[in-house]
């Protein structure tokens, strides 16, 4: 962190506390508690000392270092692990400021997000980090354009730039430039716009594209004495020819080009849909492994246009950079955790290693790496074998290696008959990270069409396992996987080999127990190699056979066959969750907005979806009546206040005397339905076969849908009493029209209870998991997400390892719910498409448990179910369309 001679005092002193903090953090990796203790001390006596010094100034130095210090206690407080710690030392000390980080801000952020953007930097700043921001200002440009009658004209993902557009481009970046310079400043941050002078440029094609350059020199002179002065640079993508002329630059392009440069350890590309979206699946993409992936990539239909020149700039970018730097495309709100933490967020992009196959020993280039790799198998871990021994057995058999160069994933598939084995899986915590293990997954995939593989039902990635095979089957706590396999009979006698094996290990184990010295438990191992400690046998003991799941009842379906693309109106677009469906819709691949009815809205454009031009209609029953009757809509998605659906509704039903068209509504007009019309639409508690002749759904309500997943698989155990449910939720569940249950002010340090009794979720959940329940709703003062607190009676006494046996059980095979041993935070739920329930915490007496469920109100909570009903209503696959 070492800066110029010429920083000032105040600047100094920031560098120093920075310094100071850095060593006190380096205490928090042996042990946060004492190092935030240490450092709250340190504090006082900085703060005594700095006054005593320099009286004036050196006070408002000393407050800044107190902001700092404050900050960065926060950070720890947050990160909370000792290798996120580690992972924020790495960042924090490795490099010098103006190698950290080049971020590149979409201009849609500075519009929708500007309070989010200017936080997230405060927060870097106030640490000590000073990133580099360049921004557009594409959107911004767009709306000037439309509104003077001028259509906005790309080639190839280019804008050509004209002399009247390049002076709306001048303009635009000025005044968004100044826009984040002032929030900046409004917090405290010290920010220098430079609006030129960084990027010299030819034209690219003049007459192709008039007055658009291709970057041909970059000076660091302004960035530089720029952060030499204590101040965040806030560039433009503007560049200059030598004889001054003013040229457009692709934003996307100029941060490239400035980290070509800069070289810093990241590159992030802050947009609003938080990540690349595969055009295919509708899914977020978490890794991509330039060197392996590119070539199959780019072949991709949905790679095309800006998304094709981002993933070539990309790569052509990280080609000539150091192996560990990588391009990070998240939203604002995950900046931080980005950053700082080993999960990551959004879409990392990232050279990588290509994936290697070999078929010996001696083609493994080195044997250190190997012998690396193999000290993962826990058999090998404890003992039970050598790794010598096992490279020994390996080299008079039949088997095929996979992992990528460094073996960061190693796999060993053994060709036994008639099924072969996946032997060995072994991952590292950056192979599970980086998405290596789904890439040499695919490799597997094309090699073997057939294949089995054992694991223990305590692997904390058992999901992913499961979420690869066709079936499974569990014994004593070890689950066996297949894909493949067709023949029912095939299916029997591998289930009957593995649990012959299995009872002889157990058998073994038993006796030796039994008459001999009481020892460690040895790991226990099938054919297939991939072993792991056994548990005891216990309340949930051997599982049921399975194709999908384990004992749930209603296991996901099979991926629906349909693709055909089906048109929806969304009457009621306004409120949030209306917003949050219209994101969804945009990365669906099968499903097109046709309708979008506001009344307050009407007349104006749809912003944010991009599949085709869209302006709010404000539609009346009429409207609609005539709409079904046209046969203009496939589904009807009534986004409404409650008690207003049902002339929307009616409507339909009388015009179309066929009713193809289905209808899905978000209020609680027909959650209490008896007519058998409306099904209840919370598939992972209810019949998902009856979606096959469904027409009406009743969407679930947000507390509702959290409550029920947290308590149904309780409800045989419940004992005297009645489940108490204490939900708190963010002020977004509150709704767009002012109240003082959305109203920031009266919520800031506050928490406000309302409908103490008789809410509608309570009559909701009670009817649907036929027990009665008490719920006490409570808004908070974040946006977004919901948290329970929900102690159930119970009339045996369970454990809480049980317990969350029997949870895990039950949800076994669904992807948007989470069973964890702790207890879920609100703040890691937000923005989430899944339930998390956990915590299970049994009282002394054993007679309740504390179980706690968190749920974003506006997606799982509202539209993401929308979406995952709407799916199984029209045949496609669940979670097409939902990132996962």
């Amino acid at each position: 962190m070492i800066r110029s001679l010429g920083q000032s005092s105040a600047t100094l002193l920031r560098a120093s506390t920075a310094r100071s903090v850095v060593s006190k953090a380096t205490v928090a990796v042996a042990g946060l508690h004492h190092a935030r203790s240490v450092q709250q001390q340190q504090l006082q006596l900085t703060k005594s000392s700095t006054t005593s010094k320099f009286p004036n100034a050196a006070r408002a130095a000393a407050r800044r270092s107190y902001s700092t210090r404050s900050t960065v206690i926060q950070l720890l407080d947050s990160i909370g692990s000792k290798r996120e710690v580690e992972q924020y030392l790495k960042y924090f000390t490795s490099v010098s400021n103006q190698q950290f980080a080049v971020i590149k801000v979409g201009g849609a952020i500075i519009t929708d997000n500007l309070n989010e953007l200017a936080s997230a930097l405060a927060f870097l700043y106030h640490v000590g980090l000073y990133p580099i921001i360049l921004h557009g200002t594409g959107p911004q440009i767009n709306a000037v354009l439309e509104s003077q009658g001028i259509v906005p004209d790309y080639i190839d993902g280019i804008r050509i730039t004209d002399s009247k557009t390049m002076s709306v481009v001048r303009k635009m970046f000025l005044q968004q430039n100044l826009k984040l310079v002032e929030a900046l400043e409004k917090l405290g941050v010290r920010a220098r716009p430079i609006t030129g002078g960084v990027f010299g440029a030819d034209y690219l094609d003049k007459e192709k594209y008039h007055l658009v350059g291709k970057i041909t020199s970059v000076d660091k002179t302004p960035i530089e004495a720029s952060i030499n002065a204590g101040a965040l640079p806030i560039l433009t993508s503007l560049a200059e020819t030598p004889d001054g002329q003013i040229l457009n630059v692709n934003a996307d392009v100029a941060a490239g080009e400035l980290a070509r440069v800069i070289e810093p350890l990241k590159i992030v590309y802050l947009n609003e849909k938080g990540g690349l979206i595969n055009g295919s699946t509708g899914e977020k993409i978490s890794v991509i492994n330039l060197d392996e992936e590119y070539d199959d990539l780019m072949k991709e239909p949905w790679v095309k246009y800006g998304t094709k020149l981002k993933i070539k700039e990309i790569k052509e970018l990280l080609t000539y950079l150091p192996r560990s730097s990588s391009v990070a495309i998240i939203s604002v709100h995950d900046l931080q955790k980005e950053l700082f933490t080993d999960s990551g967020a959004g879409t990392l992009i990232r050279r990588g290693y290509k994936l290697l196959s070999r078929e010996n020993l001696e083609q493994f280039p080195s044997q250190e790496a190997l012998r690396k790799a193999l000290q993962r198998d826990p058999v090998i871990a404890d003992k039970t074998i050598s790794v010598a021994s096992y490279l020994r057995q390996l080299e008079g058999t039949s088997f095929k290696a996979y992992g990528d160069e460094p073996l960061e994933v190693l796999a060993i598939v053994k060709n036994t008959e008639p099924i072969p084995t996946l032997e060995k899986f072994l991952p590292s915590k950056n192979g599970w990270l980086n998405n290596v293990t789904d890439n040499i997954w695919t490799a597997i995939r094309k090699d073997y069409p057939v294949l089995q593989w054992v694991i223990s039902d305590q692997d904390e990635n058992a999901s992913w396992h499961f979420s690869k095979a066709d079936g499974s089957f569990a014994k004593d706590g070890q689950i066996l996987f297949w894909y493949g396999l067709k023949d029912s009979a095939e299916i029997s006698k591998l289930i009957s080999t593995f649990s012959a094996e299995v009872a002889s290990q157990t058998a073994a184990a038993q006796a030796t127990s039994a008459s001999g010295p009481k020892i460690q438990t040895r790991s226990f191992s099938t054919r297939s190699g991939l072993s792991m400690p056994r548990r005891p046998f216990g309340i949930m003991g051997a599982r049921s056979y399975s194709t999908e799941s384990t004992t749930n009842p209603n296991p996901p379906l099979k991926e629906g066959t349909s693709t055909k693309p089906a048109k929806v109106a969304l009457i009621g677009a306004r409120g949030y969750t209306g917003q949050a469906l219209i994101d969804l819709i945009n990365q669906h691949p099968y499903l097109e907005l046709s309708h979008v009815s506001s009344r307050e809205l009407a007349g104006k454009p749809l912003n944010g979806y991009d599949k085709k031009r869209i302006i709010y209609d404000n539609l009346q029953v009429e409207d609609i009546r005539r709409l079904e009757e046209r046969g203009e809509v496939d589904i009807w998605v009534m986004a409404l206040p409650n008690g207003v659906c049902k002339p929307f509704v009616d409507a339909i039903d009388n015009a179309n005397s066929a009713k193809t068209s289905k209808i899905i509504d978000l209020s609680a007009d027909y959650r209490f339905d008896d007519t058998n019309e409306w099904l209840y639409g919370l598939p992972e508690l209810g019949d998902r076969s009856k979606y096959a002749t469904a027409r009406k759904i009743s969407n679930p309500g947000c507390y509702a849908t959290a409550a029920q997943l947290a308590i149904s698989p309780l409800v045989e155990h419940l004992g005297n009493g009645q489940p108490s449910v204490f939900g708190v939720s963010g002020y977004s569940g509150a709704g767009t029209k002012p109240s003082p249950k959305n109203d920031i002010k009266v919520l800031t340090n506050n928490l406000i209870p309302y409908s103490l009794t008789d809410h509608i979720h309570e009559r909701e959940v009670s009817r649907q998991l036929g027990t009665q329940i008490a719920f006490t709703p409570h808004v908070a003062q974040w946006f977004q997400g919901i948290t329970h607190t929900i102690s159930i009676p119970l009339k045996t006494p369970l454990s809480s390892r049980e317990i969350r046996n029997l949870y895990q059980d039950r949800y076994a095979g669904e992807k948007l719910i989470h069973v964890t041993g702790e207890a879920p935070l609100v703040r890691d739920i937000s923005g989430k498409h899944s339930v998390s329930i956990g915590g299970f915490g049994v009282s002394s007496r054993g007679d309740r448990v504390v179980v706690v469920a968190t749920i974003d109100n506006l997606l799982k909570g509202a539209a993401t179910q929308c979406l995952q009903n709407a799916n199984l209503l029209l045949g496609y696959g669940e979670y097409t369309g939902i990132p996962i």
